[in-house]
């Protein structure tokens, strides 16, 4: 559990940085932009590999929570797809997904999270699943005061991609790669 928490601890610690900090984070960009950008990047690598390696090792003798609804697993389907989609808008030019949703891949990740907390209710899902749900709540009322404008849109074909790329990844991810890299298949 020690790596869980400690992999969860240095991936979050590095991205709320913007948050808690913001003075230091514009003082190392200002400094060296592509120093700061690679140690962001090294410690968020290193955090997520100890959160994969902690959750797949606490997993198994991680102790239920709660037992989650037989609707969950419904439910769970369609959040994860509208987070495909959302993280799909999130890198594509402003559409209409990502003026109205604004923060798409926060909101993304949001929906993913929740969505494994209504189908995983042991101690290792809860940590790693509430703890990105945290995460992405605390990011998302961090940029209410900067008062960040809705995007201006550039192309409604880029919500058709995103509603077309999101799709088929989820497809991929949950009908071939989910089983094989989780040992479960949500289908």
């Amino acid at each position: 559990m020690l790596i869980l928490i400690a992999g969860l601890i240095l991936f979050f610690g590095i991205h709320l940085i913007r948050v808690v900090a913001p003075g230091l984070r514009a003082a190392q960009i200002a400094a060296n932009e592509r120093r700061w950008k690679g140690i962001y990047a090294l410690i968020s690598l290193a955090g997520l590999g100890l959160i994969i390696w902690g959750w797949i090792a606490y997993r198994g003798e991680a102790p239920e929570l709660y037992e989650p609804p037989t609707w969950g697993r419904h439910l769970a389907m369609l959040l994860v797809w509208a987070g495909f989609v959302l993280v799909g808008a999130a890198n594509a030019p402003a559409g209409r997904i990502k003026y109205f949703v604004k923060h798409p891949m926060l909101t993304g990740v949001f929906l993913w999270a929740v969505a494994h907390l209504a189908t995983n209710g042991d101690l290792a899902s809860v940590l790693l699943f509430g703890g990105f749900a945290a995460y992405t709540l605390i990011d998302r009322l961090a940029v209410i005061p900067r008062g960040d404008p809705a995007p201006a849109i550039v192309s409604t074909r880029s919500d058709l991609v995103a509603l077309l790329v999101g799709t088929v990844l989820y497809g991929v991810f949950a009908f071939l790669l989910h089983g094989l890299l989780f040992g479960v298949s949500p289908y």
